[in-house]
């Protein structure tokens, strides 16, 4: 059996590599949105970017090692359990698992293709979209397809002190 939580807020990601933006939008929703636990799940597979650069299991011992003094943040392997491998079918197998309350938290990067993922207008009925600040994205994010399609009263903004940091960019270096 499960822990019972009121609140739960969930990071998804290929955290490749994992990095303190990551960290940074955890401790924030931890605070504002005062949920009781951040679980950061790991995918192996972002359609809609490149292959990952390192393998699943130095990106989950990575992103442990990041939150590894973060008593309120865990490293779930989840992922592997599901047929399908997108956010829809993680959070309805999670809704099965938890009777809690979601928050499913995005870059603004994110938000702006949200639309093109799979049963992206199901995703509000599992769990309250959580969109953070992004420098160079949150005006388009705002304007997106998906800001226009989706009821207000499913999505928050939070504009918060803007990281100008990406696993993108840690993979340059």
């Amino acid at each position: 059996m499960y822990k019972t939580y009121k609140k739960i807020g969930i990071l998804g990601g290929t955290f490749d590599p994992p990095h303190y933006g990551h960290l940074a939008i955890s401790k924030v929703a931890l605070k504002q949105l005062k949920v009781d636990k951040i679980f950061w799940i790991i995918t192996k597979q972002n359609p809609f970017k490149n292959k990952p650069r390192y393998n699943y299991k130095k990106r989950k011992y990575l992103s442990e090692k990041i939150v590894s003094k973060e008593k309120a943040i865990i490293v779930k392997k989840i992922s592997s359990k599901l047929n399908k491998k997108n956010t829809h079918a993680l959070l309805s197998l999670l809704r099965k698992k938890f009777k809690t309350k979601f928050f499913f938290l995005m870059g603004a990067d994110n938000f702006i293709n949200f639309h093109k993922w799979s049963n992206w207008m199901k995703i509000p009925k599992l769990a309250k979209i959580v969109v953070f600040a992004r420098p160079k994205f949150s005006s388009k994010a705002l304007k997106s397809v998906a800001a226009k399609k989706l009821n207000r009263k499913d999505w928050i903004y939070i504009n918060t002190t803007k990281l100008n940091i990406s696993s993108s960019k840690l993979k340059r270096i």
